[in-house]
């Protein structure tokens, strides 16, 4: 193979426009890559913000459960990973079982309603059990009967399913904490349009495994901003490089 040579000093410089052209797209694309290191920027001011807020939730004393007058305006930003505590009564026998996989392992959750002294329903997930105890009949002494105080972090509904698994409620395959769904399985009615994740208070024969919420915000945003102000950087010097050598092709000429 022939190498080919570099551009040349002693070369006919581009045109006007074509050099025009070349800069002007070199320069859009330093201004994109700029907007880009800046959209990241903000991102990570964002979930600083966010890591922080939910950070002080958790470690907040425990407040009662958002009653029916709060259901309404309940969303991930306002409520998520909130401490709360509910009392009432568990319907054992309303319980479901959503796939899990854990630090224990693969298993299930298992999402227990419970009803409160005025009637309204709040789906607890209990906790984790493997594969073996999935049916309640294999953990009797993990009931609780009589009136319970459960403690643990609120979470948002997870309808549907996974992004690669539905859920098949008429076959009681559960792939997320749907508790909408639930409900309208189990024939409940006032129920809470959340779930609380249960702490770690050890149930009966250690089972059903409370504590085990995964906490977890990615933020890899500061590593993003760098790599796309570093572009904008090489690109802003292409151009100027660009503009350079063509000038001092042009002397050359001279």
């Amino acid at each position: 193979m022939t190498d080919i040579p570099p551009p040349s000093l002693s070369e006919k410089p581009r045109s006007a426009l074509t050099l025009a052209i070349w800069v002007i797209l070199l320069l859009l694309l330093t201004a994109a890559l700029i907007a880009l290191g800046t959209w990241q920027v903000k991102r990570l001011s964002w979930k600083l913000d966010l890591i922080a807020r939910v950070d002080a939730r958790v470690h907040a004393p425990p407040v009662a459960a958002p009653g029916p007058a709060e259901w309404p305006t309940i969303d991930a930003a306002g409520y998520e990973y909130k401490h709360v505590q509910a009392t009432g009564t568990f319907l054992n026998d309303k319980e479901a079982q959503v796939y899990a996989s854990t630090a224990l392992g693969a298993g299930y959750w298992v999402l227990t309603p419970m009803k409160e002294a005025d009637g309204t329903i709040i789906i607890v997930n209990r906790g984790f059990v493997p594969s073996d105890k999935r049916n309640p009949n294999t953990r009797p002494a993990g009931e609780l009967a009589g009136e319970t105080t459960v403690t643990g972090l609120l979470r948002i509904n997870e309808p549907k399913g996974t992004l690669l698994r539905s859920n098949v409620p008429a076959e009681e395959r559960w792939y997320s904490r749907d508790v909408t769904a639930i409900a309208a399985a189990r024939g409940l009615q006032n129920v809470a349009p959340y779930f609380i994740d249960a702490d770690d208070t050890k149930n009966p024969d250690d089972l059903p495994v409370g504590g085990l919420t995964q906490i977890v915000f990615p933020n890899n945003h500061l590593v993003y901003a760098i790599t796309w102000y570093g572009l904008a950087v090489m690109t802003s010097g292409l151009a100027a490089y660009l503009v350079y050598f063509e000038g001092q092709r042009g002397k050359a000429r001279h």
